[in-house]
């Protein structure tokens, strides 16, 4: 029988992973919002209005037009609000020493208020310990991207599964991965899959989309991350709350 999140949050050794394990099983929301909009006030109302229905809400502040420090501020009022983490995809790709300051410095400061980010292991384990240097300590989380969703995308199973042991060796400060489907059955490990819509298809770009039912029964996600599925929509409040209840009806049905 798989286990719950409540259950699974006690094999974590990463208090943060810990903790989303915990808010997704109280909240009852295993939905992430990829608010990709180059607006921070269109970025804030959707933080708002959806904040409630989701367990993650993932961000890429690089795109913003109109960036200002004091937006952070006002992101993170709403997240305690509404209780939901700061993912930041920023997807680090770089030595050590450059991704540690990528991370801590610059005009975002990312550590300093995204709970969690993002790496490829194309560069090694370096990535990983530059990251944790300037996140660990700030109870931060990473998670690996060992699969992606766009097409003819080179993470090929072997990068994958290497992926997978660097995880291990760091398994304090990485919580999980990006993935389409599991790398392993050990319970302490979030996978959060990208690229859910409520019917499969593509866009013109190469972004391949499977169903949430298809993402956490038939592959083992934790976390659908919906996008313009419920940007796009008509009324994305009553969008977000479909995906809500089908991605947690579809859990429960996995745990039988």
């Amino acid at each position: 029988m798989k286990l719950s999140y409540a259950d699974r949050a006690k094999h974590c050794k990463n208090p943060l992973a810990k903790h989303l394990f915990q808010l997704i099983e109280n909240k009852k929301t295993n939905l992430a919002l990829s608010a990709d909009v180059t607006n921070c006030d269109k970025l804030l109302s959707l933080a708002n209005t959806i904040g409630p229905e989701i367990s993650v809400l993932k961000t890429h502040i690089d795109i913003l037009d109109d960036f200002t420090p004091s937006f952070i501020n006002e992101l993170q009022k709403l997240a305690e609000k509404h209780q939901f983490l700061i993912f930041e995809d920023r997807k680090f790709a770089d030595i050590g020493n450059t991704v540690k300051h990528q991370y801590a410095g610059g005009i975002y400061q990312i550590a300093e208020w995204a709970h969690i980010v993002n790496a490829h292991t194309l560069p090694g384990s370096g990535v990983i310990q530059g990251l944790a240097e300037a996140g660990k300590d700030k109870q931060r989380g990473l998670l690996l991207l060992a699969q992606m969703s766009s097409a003819n995308n080179l993470l090929t199973p072997d990068y994958s599964k290497k992926t997978l042991e660097m995880a291990r060796e760091f398994d304090e400060f990485v919580i999980g991965f990006i993935a389409q489907t599991k790398l392993s059955d050990e319970p302490h490990w979030i996978y959060m899959t990208p690229g859910v819509q409520l019917s499969e298809n593509k866009d013109n770009l190469g972004q391949q989309y499977i169903t949430p039912q298809k993402a956490i029964l038939e592959n083992g996600s934790d976390i659908i991350i919906v996008g313009r599925g419920i940007i796009a929509a008509k009324d994305p409040v009553s969008e977000a709350q479909k995906y809500r209840k089908i991605a947690w009806d579809t859990y429960l049905q996995s745990l039988t």
